[in-house]
């Protein structure tokens, strides 16, 4: 059985994979970047619109963002040695606590944030200095993309650190600044085979173990427990994502994220809303979402009252809006 397991576990890494289209903003219209890609739901990779964007590296971070409070999640490695079905949270829903970004930086210099697994992910910019940055709301023009369902979102990590296979109910664009990224994706059509964490989820905790996460590791995958997870590996795509490159990751598409460089690495995403409707209306990874964020509704209730009567109001609230 121990051979079995591990030929499954070397399968993945040596199983074919698709590459995603990359195009350069010499030939990007608005027009062909709706009809290729955004009208259907594709993937693709938009080099050349950030060639003049300063590098985002802690410093520079640092001077922008300084003693302004985010949460930073406190994911740890021991998890990793468990089933994903016996983790308690995931994503977001990893407890996590505020501090100034001086004081995460700092922890990733003294490399305690990569012994550690300490993330500080999808921060919003929204009413800092970063807000407001003209090459980016140029680039999104460029891309023809309209109708934001959120603000820029900052996220920053040691090299090493991953995100977990995942897909989100929106269309998203992922903004590499500093360091690179790589991603593994499937798309919807292999829900299935991936082995979603179950909608049950939400009833026991509540928005803390979503079921848009996948229970398999797809570089080590255990194919014994999870057989399908071989007819999702002939629909795998991989990119490696490099600064100043722009990915467009259309809802409902699973990916893996795994941070390369070395330090630090930086990246912003922004979701959208899902255009053109009739997409959105007959994705059923973003409906089956919802439903599970339905069920959760007695715990975000209970969370809501609990941080409102808090002595650490705002913080409680701001992590509460966070994981929404």
């Amino acid at each position: 059985m121990q051979q079995s397991l591990e030929e499954n576990n070397s399968l993945s890494k040596n199983y074919c994979f698709h590459e995603v289209v990359r195009i350069d903003k010499t030939s990007l219209t608005p027009e062909k970047f709706f009809q290729e890609y955004q009208k259907n739901g594709t993937p693709v990779v938009v080099t050349g619109l950030l060639d003049s964007m300063p590098v985002w590296d802690l410093d520079f971070l640092c001077e922008k963002l300084g003693d302004r409070k985010y949460p930073v999640r406190f994911n740890g490695w021991e998890r990793y040695k468990k089933e994903k079905n016996q983790w308690d949270n995931i994503g977001s829903g990893v407890e996590s606590r505020s501090m100034p970004f001086r004081e995460y930086a700092q922890m990733v210099r003294s490399e305690e944030a990569y012994n550690k697994d300490i993330y500080l992910g999808r921060c919003a910019l929204k009413n800092t200095p970063l807000e407001d940055t003209p090459i980016l709301r140029q680039a999104e023009a460029a891309m023809g993309l309209k109708m934001p369902a959120t603000s820029p979102n900052l996220w920053v990590c040691p090299d090493t650190h991953v995100t977990p296979l995942h897909y989100d109910p929106m269309d998203g664009t992922l903004v590499q600044l500093y360091g690179s990224k790589r991603l593994v994706l499937f798309p919807p059509s292999q829900t299935y085979n991936l082995y979603p964490l179950s909608l049950f989820n939400y009833l026991r905790y509540g928005l803390k173990l979503r079921a848009n996460y996948s229970q398999v590791y797809p570089e080590r995958p255990d194919l014994v427990k999870f057989p399908r997870f071989e007819q999702a590996l002939a629909h795998r795509y991989e990119v490696v994502l490099n600064p100043g490159e722009i990915l467009f990751i259309p809802c409902g598409w699973w990916h893996e994220v795994t941070s390369l460089g070395d330090g630090v690495v930086c990246s912003i995403n922004r979701f959208w809303h899902i255009f053109p409707l009739f997409r959105a209306m007959t994705t059923w990874n973003k409906w089956r979402l919802h439903s599970g964020v339905l069920m959760a509704a007695p715990h975000i209730a209970s969370a809501w009252l609990a941080a409102i009567a808090s002595k650490d109001r705002e913080q409680k609230l701001r992590h509460l809006i966070q994981r929404l």
